[in-house]
C-alpha cells in the first residue's frame, strides 16, 4: 500500500501533465496549489489554493480563499465556495483529490458566483448633513452681486430734509403736500379766489417745522 508522500508524488506529475500550458494553474510548491476562475479583472473571477498536509490524501488539503485575487469576493460567495469544497473533499478521503477539487468548482461555477455582481457595486453615501451644505461659485455669487440694486446715498443736507418732512417715526405729518398744491393752483390759473384762499390759509396754519441742530 502506498504511503501519503508516494500518494502524493504521483498525484503532483499527473497534476503537472494534466494542467500543462494551463495559465490558470500554478504550483507554489510541492504541496501547495492554485487554480484561477473566470476573466482577469471580472468581479466573478476568483482564486482557490489547496496546500496538502504531511497525511493528505487521508485527510482533506487546507483550502484558502484569502488571497489578495479574492480582495472584491464577497464573504457570503465565498464561504460559499469554500463549504461546496469541503463537501466534496469529504466524499475522496484516502485518494488523490486535487484534480477533482478544481475541476468541482469548474462544473459548479455559475451557481456559485450567482450572488457575486460582475460590476464593483454603488457605495451609498450616509447623509450626515453633508446634503445641507452649500458650495460656493463665485461666477454666480458675481453676477448675484451685479444684481443686486445699489443703495442711494444721501447727504447730511438731504437726509435733515427728509427727516424734517417725516414725524420722526417715518410718516408723513399731516398737511405735508398742502404747500404742492397752492403751487399747483397758482400754475394752473385758478379763478375761484375762495378756493385759492382757503389753501393759503390751510398751509399758513400748518404747524412750522424746525431744522434739528447739527
Amino acid at each position: 500500500m502506498s504511503t501519503p508522500l508516494e500518494q502524493q508524488t504521483e498525484e503532483r506529475e499527473a497534476l503537472q501533465s494534466i494542467y500543462e500550458g494551463d495559465t490558470n494553474f500554478k504550483e507554489i510548491d510541492s504541496v501547495t496549489f492554485q487554480y484561477k476562475y473566470g476573466e482577469e479583472d471580472n468581479y466573478k473571477s476568483f482564486l482557490v489554493e489547496l496546500k496538502w498536509g504531511e497525511n493528505y490524501p487521508d485527510e482533506a488539503p487546507a483550502i484558502n480563499m484569502n488571497a489578495f485575487y479574492n480582495r472584491n469576493l464577497l464573504p457570503a460567495v465565498k464561504e460559499g465556495i469554500q463549504t461546496a469544497l469541503s463537501t466534496e473533499a469529504d466524499q475522496w478521503l484516502g485518494c488523490g483529490m486535487t484534480y477533482t477539487l478544481f475541476e468541482c468548482l469548474k462544473d459548479n461555477l455559475e451557481q456559485l458566483t450567482a450572488e457575486q455582481p460582475e460590476s464593483a457595486p454603488t457605495v451609498a453615501l450616509v447623509d450626515d448633513g453633508v446634503g445641507a451644505l452649500k458650495i460656493s461659485d463665485p461666477n454666480a455669487d458675481a453676477e448675484s452681486k451685479k444684481k443686486e440694486p445699489k443703495k442711494e446715498h444721501l447727504t447730511k443736507a438731504q437726509k435733515r430734509r427728509q427727516w424734517e418732512r417725516t414725524d420722526h417715526k417715518g410718516d408723513r405729518e399731516r398737511g405735508w403736500d398742502w404747500v404742492d398744491l397752492v403751487k399747483h393752483l397758482s400754475q394752473t390759473g385758478g379763478k375761484n379766489d375762495d378756493s385759492l384762499t382757503a389753501a393759503e390759509i390751510a398751509a399758513s396754519n400748518a404747524p412750522a417745522l424746525h431744522p434739528l441742530n447739527n
